[in-house]
């Protein structure tokens, strides 16, 4: 019943969108994720007013629109969502979007579909994970300055040079953590999270990657899950596992139990950012800053 009136809600804001969108003369963003909302406050500046339906430690994958939500999309100049059902909650309300003429855009459409990991798992059939390749996150940064000047073709010059300078900051981030990386053996390189956030970071960076959970945080690990990871950890003598800031602890908690009952000491080597930011206003609630703690909380914890 309560999706029912949501619908109604969304069906009655939309048909009057035209009339009710901002008339303050400011260029209005709805982003969904806070990495995306990061990314376009770096590129759009004071020339677009940014705001986030996801804040820090929020799921996307089960994230699921409010009537406030409802309002402040339908009264959108443009939306940038991530795209490839990570936001799977929200595809029917993205489409209604399209079809009302607002400029929704996916930012995962900046991408070659060869260059994604596949999965017969997950809806779309890739991991959405995108953004854990900063080659990616660079290859995003040209798409989203894209969509701006294209909107908004009197700031071009501007978007152009914020994303400069922005393609600047990830070129120095890429070294910054190579070289981070690069003090971690690569027999000791397997990173054991709570679920299948870090597929991009395993291939970018000669990670073996193993997830408690799926791609979607929306299927939860049972027993034979939480078995079969514990024998990967005592198998490969990995010393660490890491929980994460948007999904519950619990399932990491059982796992670490489950080993250490068979005798192999394993700790839990720190909370990773892994669909959301940090908190803002701190470095990790920058996708640079969130990047960086990340990999040294990674190699401190499995050196």
């Amino acid at each position: 019943m309560k999706q029912l009136i949501l619908l109604a809600l969304l069906s009655v804001s939309l048909l009057s969108c035209k009339d009710t969108r901002p008339k303050d003369g400011k260029f209005h963003i709805i982003t969904t994720t806070s990495m995306i909302t990061d990314l376009v406050e770096n590129i759009g500046g004071d020339k677009v007013e940014v705001q986030g339906l996801m804040g820090a430690g929020v799921d996307p994958h089960l994230y699921k629109a409010s009537e406030g939500d409802v309002s402040k999309l339908s009264n959108a100049n443009m939306i940038l969502y991530s795209g490839l059902h990570l936001e799977g909650k929200l595809v029917e309300v993205f489409e209604k979007m399209k079809r009302q003429n607002i400029n929704t855009v996916a930012i995962s459409d900046a991408l070659d579909k060869k260059d994604l990991i596949g999965s017969t798992l997950f809806e779309s059939n890739y991991d959405p994970h995108i953004w854990f390749d900063v080659k990616n996150w660079e290859l995003i940064t040209v798409f989203v300055e894209k969509q701006l000047s294209e909107a908004l073709p009197e700031h071009k010059e501007y978007f152009k040079a914020n994303a400069v300078t922005y393609l600047e900051k990830l070129k120095v981030l890429k070294e910054e953590i190579e070289a981070e990386i690069a003090t971690l053996p690569e027999d000791k390189r397997r990173l054991v999270t709570a679920h299948d956030a870090f597929n991009y970071f395993g291939k970018a960076y000669k990670f073996d990657v193993v997830g408690l959970q799926g791609l979607s945080t929306a299927t939860e690990a049972g027993v034979q899950d939480v078995q079969k990871t514990a024998a990967y950890i005592i198998d490969h003598k990995v010393k660490a596992v890491f929980i994460e800031s948007s999904v519950p602890r619990r399932t990491v908690e059982a796992l670490k139990a489950a080993v250490n009952s068979k005798k192999h000491e394993v700790v839990i080597g720190g909370t990773l950012f892994s669909d959301a930011l940090g908190n803002p206003g701190t470095p990790e609630g920058t996708y640079i800053g969130m990047f960086k703690f990340n990999v040294h909380t990674i190699v401190s914890a499995l050196k």
